[in-house]
């Protein structure tokens, strides 16, 4: 069974060249970091309010990194928020993203190849060799948007999450995002850890916008 971390990385990967989309490794960070979260959420191993995430349960869910970030969290001596949290995790971003792909190229999803340009660098690609789960991940979020039916709380999740790094434009055409904007507003609102995903994103875009205009003063 898929992960939110697995199945996002499904959604930010090109299908054909096998390449990640153009998203900022910044807002990747924070996605993965809230993926997990819900992940974990999911598995009723934490809970969130506004004012702090809870440890319900500490056994391990059989998924590394995510039981070592359980560990972290049920160790911590901080009392802190879904986006203290978001934060914290994100820095781990690399090791997440890498095992997924690992699971993922394991399972017969994806496929490694690496390839060397300007023959000395490396770069990996994951072309899909079995679409089959991203295709039912894009048709579950195609479902839910374009309906007024109460959406599952895991497709909740999954839209939060992807129209946080804005790659809900890679499943529906401009004019359509613009359409069904105020549905994906209103789904947003159900979910905590990905309001919160969403607004950490938004401040650290608004911080390098700042920091850029200041440069270019």
């Amino acid at each position: 069974m898929l992960t939110f971390v697995d199945e996002i990385l499904l959604l930010m990967l090109d299908d054909e060249k096998g390449s990640f989309l153009p998203i900022r490794e910044s807002t990747m960070g924070y996605v993965l970091a809230g993926a997990v979260l819900m992940d974990l959420a999911f598995a009723n191993r934490i809970d969130t309010d506004p004012s702090q995430l809870m440890v319900l349960d500490k056994t391990p869910i059989g998924h590394s990194p995510h039981d070592r970030i359980l560990e972290n969290i049920t160790t911590s001596n901080e009392t802190r928020d879904t986006k203290a949290w978001i934060e914290t995790i994100s820095r781990e971003a690399s090791e997440i993203r890498e095992q997924s792909l690992a699971s993922l190229v394991d399972t017969g999803i994806l496929e490694s190849q690496e390839e060397k340009f300007l023959w000395v660098f490396r770069a990996r690609r994951y072309p899909t060799i079995d679409g089959r789960a991203e295709r039912e991940v894009k048709l579950r979020i195609t479902g839910v948007l374009l309906s007024d039916e109460t959406p599952d709380p895991k497709d909740v999740a999954i839209i939060c999450l992807a129209d946080a790094c804005n790659i809900l434009r890679d499943v529906f055409s401009e004019r359509e995002i613009n359409r069904i904007r105020p549905r994906i507003d209103q789904i947003r609102k159900l979910d905590l850890i990905g309001r919160e995903v969403s607004g950490a994103i938004q401040e650290i875009e608004q911080a390098i916008m700042a920091a850029m205009t200041h440069a270019h003063h």
